[in-house]
């Protein structure tokens, strides 16, 4: 593991603390004697931390280099922190990208490789619970998935969800934005509205019905969103 991937993992995880309530940026700030303004930087990637202040973030969070390279992170860098190699997105079963903020390695069926830069553009609208989330995962779709959203899914393709944009705000109105969501344990694809408190899926076959989910209370869209589809690789 490189200063880098050091660097990554241990941000990815000082996000997860912040996320639990176990840990906030003003505390870290305090125990390290850093300002709150070089942690925030470091939280939103806006300046990498010297070797220095790195180490004084492991020493106020208990934590050692042997912690971070069993994280459960996925060892990927990040897809636009790659240009000269392209960008790489690991597969993953669909309970994980569901599910899991950080992908542990145990669990990444195989990687993604795509050409620099494709990646790099897509606009981040994500809720703040996302923050920490690992960004692009792949998920290779079924039949069951792929026909009511045919011919935009294939069956067999992989798809690539930005799981930094679960809001339902259209990327290129008036088209809609094809969704990841989350119906239980089963993951659907579907064109996506929120109307009267409830979640309207819309396949684009016709002869597929309209599902309606119904938010639990303090539920938000966003929970149950898992990410735009923002790229369908067919590997037929």
């Amino acid at each position: 593991m490189n200063f880098l991937e050091l660097h990554e993992r241990l941000r990815l995880e000082t996000w997860r603390r912040i996320d639990q309530g176990i840990l906030s940026s003003s505390l870290l700030a305090r125990r390290t004697g850093l300002a709150q303004a070089h942690i925030s930087n470091f939280l939103h990637r806006r300046r990498r931390l010297s070797l220095t202040a790195l180490n004084r973030v492991l020493i106020a969070q208990e934590l050692g280099v042997e912690d971070l390279s069993l994280s459960g992170t996925t060892g990927f860098a990040p897809a636009q922190e790659q240009p000269e190699f392209g960008d790489v997105v690991p597969i993953v079963p669909q309970a994980a990208a569901m599910l899991s903020p950080l992908i542990p390695p145990r669990v990444v069926q195989a990687a993604l490789h795509l050409p620099p830069g494709w990646l790099s553009e897509f606009p981040l609208r994500r809720s703040v619970s996302r923050r920490s989330w690992e960004r692009f995962v792949a998920v290779r779709v079924t039949a069951s998935q792929a026909l009511p959203m045919d011919p935009v899914l294939r069956v067999g393709s992989l798809v690539i969800l930005d799981r930094h944009y679960n809001s339902l705000a259209a990327l290129r109105p008036p088209l809609p934005n094809l969704y990841g969501v989350r119906s239980g344990n089963q993951l659907l694809f579907r064109h996506v509205l929120f109307e009267s408190g409830r979640l309207v899926l819309r396949p684009r076959a016709l002869e597929y019905p309209v599902e309606i989910i119904e938010l639990a209370p303090q539920e938000t869209p966003a929970d149950l969103v898992v990410g735009r589809a923002c790229l369908c690789i067919s590997e037929t």
